[in-house]
């Protein structure tokens, strides 16, 4: 039943608050490992595993959410969630090895998978179906803010106190959204039916799911399938997905509950969620690499230079929730998200060593609009078709499908612009040689440069070749940057297509979710 009044409020307020620090704490660690490493011994290919452990028991627990809720009692699962999040905040702040601190990280991330789909299951049961658009918009604030201001925020904190802070900030916020979700939220009126925990289905999960993740996150820094544990764990994951979608759908009691997708509204939207996914996680990890290791930003002016598109997002998801509330046709706005996602990263193939953050503005302001009119009718069309205890199952499908977007969005992406490096810089080289009459031109007058400045002939030639060969390098990073932005355009071209498969389903009835009851 729809909650109304200031307990609504207070709902939306306590999931949206969960759900921000979840997707913050995907993000914010990114600008401090460097400190990390730094205050703990480790390489930074080791501290690289703080974020993996994260992302891993992120991905593991999410599709478990409605099992798992099912299972406790939502409210008791949810409250229990915030708890142990919060718990492990406080001890990842206080970990004194890198172990300890992947360890708490993995913990960590148990938690935080029920911030977001269960906080998305509780928010849409808080409002009434014909008010779903507005909750998707409410609940698409956490979704685009997260990311996109963990960087900024992190940067901050890094900058004015230390790394432990970026978890210490979540404790006040996880003590109050704990105290507020044990008052006011409540149970569904409908629930999963309980059953044989279903260990065989768990197991293959977190094998394929886990496998999965480790190869999207390690395997460019490996060289992909030239790691053996790389190929290894790719099999492991292909094998362990196709054993536990056969065994999900053939018994029982399965842990996650894969006849949701006889719902074609929720197949397709979790398809192109997956899409949006790619989109989001890409642009926030893309633009940032780029602007620091070519323009030479700091994480906290990083930061700034992404926040007026996360404003602009935030303005426009609960208007457009507002417009779909009366039967704006949802087509139109995915068409319209999908276009103006492509003209940003069209815009950003257009950049130069000389670009400014004016030049970044209003493309990064497109991007928060593109977002928005994406995330809100996807979020809205997944459930169109579910009632009652097939939402939370629903929606965390539609998450994990988010996540694993991002991942091999950031994996492809992070991937190709190692391989266009290395094309352009066989391309460039062949024209850069001491056979070169320009290049030699151009060390010579370098080299005098320097002699005039006091150096010998010999150190004014070494100065000379290293500034050539960084300027070479930096036109490099730059052609290959380019590369992508234009790969990242294509892409999205290449998806708008697909709006023309998306439909609404019309309203379900209670008795839609009982027949599903009987399998």
């Amino acid at each position: 039943m729809a909650e109304t009044g200031f307990r609504k409020w207070i709902i939306v307020v306590t999931v949206i608050s969960a759900a921000v620090i979840e997707l913050i704490d995907s993000s914010i660690v990114n600008v401090a490992l460097s400190d990390m490493s730094a205050s703990l011994g480790a390489t930074i290919e080791d501290i690289a595993w703080v974020i993996t452990a994260y992302a891993i028991a992120n991905v593991i627990i999410i599709p478990m959410t409605s099992f798992l809720a099912a299972t406790f009692g939502r409210r008791n699962y949810y409250v229990g969630s915030i708890i142990l999040f919060t718990l492990a905040s406080y001890f990842c702040g206080n970990a004194t090895s890198l172990w300890e601190l992947v360890a708490f990280r993995f913990i960590q991330g148990i938690g935080g998978g029920a911030l977001l789909s269960t906080s998305q299951a509780i928010l849409f049961d808080a409002f009434s179906y014909e008010d779903r658009p507005i909750a998707a918009g409410i609940f698409g604030l956490g979704i685009v803010l997260g990311p996109t201001i963990g960087p900024t925020l992190g940067g901050w904190i890094v900058d004015n106190y230390s790394w432990q802070w970026i978890f210490y900030v979540n404790i006040p916020i996880g003590i109050t959204a704990a105290l507020l979700a044990f008052n006011y939220v409540g149970e569904p009126a409908q629930v999963r039916k309980k059953g044989n925990v279903d260990w065989i289905g768990i197991g293959l999960l977190i094998v394929g799911i886990g496998a999965l993740q480790i190869v999207l996150e390690k395997g460019q820094s490996e060289d992909w399938f030239a790691a053996p544990y790389i190929a290894i764990l790719a099999l492991m994951s292909v094998v362990a997905i196709i054993l536990f979608v056969w065994r999900e759908l053939s018994i029982e009691n399965p842990v996650v509950d894969l006849h949701v997708l006889r719902s074609s509204t929720l197949a397709i939207s979790a398809l192109l969620t997956f899409i949006l996914g790619f989109g989001l996680f890409s642009s926030v990890f893309i633009v940032p690499v780029f602007v620091q290791r070519l323009l030479g930003y700091t994480a906290m002016q990083t930061g700034l230079l992404l926040l007026p598109g996360a404003l602009v997002a935030a303005v426009t998801l609960p208007i457009v929730g507002k417009i779909m509330q009366r039967g704006a046709p949802p087509q139109i706005f995915i068409f319209l998200g999908f276009t103006l996602t492509a003209l940003f990263t069209w815009l950003l193939a257009q950049s130069t060593l000389e670009s400014g953050a004016s030049d970044f503005f209003w493309p990064l302001v497109l991007r928060g609009l593109g977002l928005a009119f994406i995330s809100v009718p996807l979020t809205t069309l997944a459930l169109s078709g579910l009632y009652g205890k097939d939402v939370p199952q629903g929606a965390a499908l539609n998450n994990m499908m988010r996540q694993l977007g991002g991942g091999f969005g950031i994996a492809i992406v992070n991937t190709y612009l190692a391989q266009r490096y290395a094309a352009n810089r066989l391309m460039l080289v062949s024209h850069v040689s001491q056979f070169n009459y320009a290049t030699q031109q151009r060390l010579n007058a370098m080299t005098g440069a320097f002699m005039a400045k006091g150096a010998s002939a010999f150190s004014a030639k070494q100065q000379a070749i290293a500034v050539l060969d960084g300027l070479v390098s930096r036109q490099l990073l730059l052609k290959s940057f380019i590369d992508v932005f234009i790969f990242v355009t294509l892409f999205f071209v290449l998806c708008i297509p697909l709006i023309l498969i998306v439909r609404r389903e019309g309203k379900p009835m209670p008795g839609a979710s009982m027949a599903l009851d009987a399998h």
